[in-house]
């Protein structure tokens, strides 16, 4: 096995004991936890959740994106991804347009409101981790990217990988 870890500290993560796996389980649902907190309490004033997120997260990275392509990125079914999008257009927050080559496709824009949201919720998110890689130091914000990646299944990695170089959905 290649040693990845970028502090040559493979050898000692190789033999990580269930607890100290446990630990890490753990580490990972309260950081989540802490990583959703602003704003779980920004979209919970407009009656809206972490699904809502996403979807405003993905449209906006991607603006004009199709409903499949948001489909295959959220990883969850039309019928969920349609009960979030249909309140998202009913709050103004996304906007549809029809595709230019394809009369069915329905494009997916954010609105200005949505714009705004998408600002302030992602704020939110970018103060607590940029706080969290000052204190960490690169180092192991490399180690953190690499071990979020490992834990990616492939076609999640792949996906990513288009997004981060910015591509769409």
């Amino acid at each position: 096995m290649q040693d990845r870890t970028p502090s040559g500290a493979g050898d000692m993560l190789l033999y990580l004991t269930d607890e100290q796996l446990r630990q890490g389980i753990e580490a990972m649902f309260f950081a989540y936890r802490g990583f959703t907190a602003d704003p779980d309490r920004l979209l919970a004033r407009r009656g809206l959740g972490r699904a809502h997120h996403r979807a405003i997260h993905f449209i906006q990275r991607s603006p004009g994106t199709t409903v499949g392509n948001l489909l295959a990125t959220l990883g969850v079914t039309k019928q969920s991804l349609n009960r979030v999008l249909r309140r998202l257009i009913n709050d103004e927050l996304v906007a549809t347009r029809t595709g230019n080559t394809d009369r069915r496709q329905r494009l997916l824009y954010l609105s200005e409101e949505g714009l705004a949201l998408e600002r302030a919720l992602s704020e939110a998110q970018k103060r607590r981790m940029r706080a969290a890689y000052r204190a960490a130091g690169p180092e192991a914000v490399a180690g953190f990217r690499l071990v979020l990646d490992q834990m990616m299944d492939p076609a999640q990695r792949r996906l990513f990988r288009a997004l981060s170089r910015g591509g769409g959905a």
